[in-house]
């Protein structure tokens, strides 16, 4: 994969674009009486994507627009979502307001980049809003004082399957994005909310956060150590995400966990643990067990193994822990990414049930 995503693929325009798209069209209309469509807006890197408009509203001192985001060919949770915005002429002097509508979160924790109370429409959709309310303004003898209100269609209901409640973010999803691109499995929204984690727990004066590669994971944490939500990090697959926050904003503890294979992967060096960007080396679980002492019988049965799995049976039955040496390994990738800043870190490695099968 390169830097831009993986080959072939189609880019998309984060919930943020679609903001400033429909911003720019309702304040034009809000000023002429007439709706650019489709709309044409100004990101970072020399891109000027025009939208069509959904949605169009106009009525006395109001004009909302609503846009339909096209993440292109990523993932993303907010695909095919109506994103509206609502724009009515502020007091004198107040310049741009932002307000949260329907399915636009609250910031209700501190620790993010905008304040409690504060709509969950992130710093850098803010500055594209207020650049292009400052450009039609400019263009069509505006004053500049508005009340942008965003939102998006099912907004909560899509919340749920993000970071957002863990992260204090209630009623809705947050608007996104810091150049306007969605590219492609770059997974930047997921790395992102990682460090939002790392930035609640440590502003709700946490001392102990884990990343988890999965909800077992979690669940097997959370028996452990009783830590509260806000302590628990969706590591999923970037490993690397976690331990390079950390090592610029440490906390003084961490606890990695996951299944065996994810966690070989990391014993062995990788930091992005997915299954099309690493892979379980079996040449190297045998030599950590050859290490250990086992028989040259098990050194070739866990050479010829057919998953990470397989090979942890084959020591489990042989009574070699395997599981301590994958824990151990991984927990000394982690320590060297961290190079040496203050946080002290174990290792939990777990089967697929959710029992535990290594510690270090």
């Amino acid at each position: 994969m390169s830097r831009d995503g993986a080959p072939g693929l189609r880019h998309g325009w984060t919930t943020g674009a679609c903001a400033t798209a429909a911003t720019t069209a309702a304040y034009t209309a809000l000023l002429t009486g007439e709706f650019p469509d489709p709309v044409t807006i100004d990101l970072p890197n020399d891109r000027h994507p025009s939208f069509a408009l959904a949605k169009e509203s106009l009525e006395p001192g109001a004009a909302t627009v609503g846009v339909v985001k096209d993440a292109g060919d990523d993932p993303d949770v907010t695909h095919g979502a109506l994103v509206s915005v609502r724009v009515t002429l502020g007091e004198p002097g107040s310049g741009v307001v932002f307000r949260a509508g329907e399915g636009v979160g609250t910031v209700t924790k501190p620790g993010l980049p905008l304040a409690v109370g504060e709509p969950a429409i992130n710093p850098m959709p803010r500055r594209f809003i207020a650049a292009h309310v400052a450009m039609v303004a400019h263009r069509y003898g505006g004053s500049g004082d508005v009340v942008v209100e965003v939102s998006i269609e099912d907004g909560a209901e899509l919340a749920r399957k993000t970071w957002n409640p863990r992260l204090g973010i209630l009623g809705g999803l947050s608007v996104l994005g810091t150049t306007g691109v969605v590219v492609p499995y770059s997974c930047s929204s997921w790395i992102d909310s990682i460090r939002r984690g790392i930035d609640v727990a440590r502003a709700a004066g946490r001392e102990h956060v884990a990343g988890c590669t999965g909800s077992t994971s979690e669940r097997t944490v959370q028996e452990l150590y009783g830590l509260p939500e806000d302590a628990l990090l969706d590591m999923g697959d970037f490993a690397g995400a976690v331990l390079k926050y950390l090592r610029r904003h440490p906390v003084p503890r961490l606890t990695v966990a996951g299944g065996i294979g994810k966690l070989a992967k990391l014993a062995d060096g990788h930091l992005d643990l997915h299954s099309g960007r690493s892979q379980v080396s079996f040449a190297s679980l045998a030599d950590r067990v050859a290490g250990a002492g086992a028989s040259p019988d098990l050194v070739a049965g866990v050479r010829g193994a057919n998953t990470a799995l397989d090979a942890l049976r084959q020591c489990q039955a042989a009574g070699l822990p395997l599981g301590d040496l994958v824990a151990a390994g991984a927990r000394e990738t982690a320590l060297g990414v961290l190079r040496g800043a203050p946080v002290a870190v174990d290792v939990v490695v777990i089967d697929r049930a959710g029992t535990v099968v290594g510690q270090a």
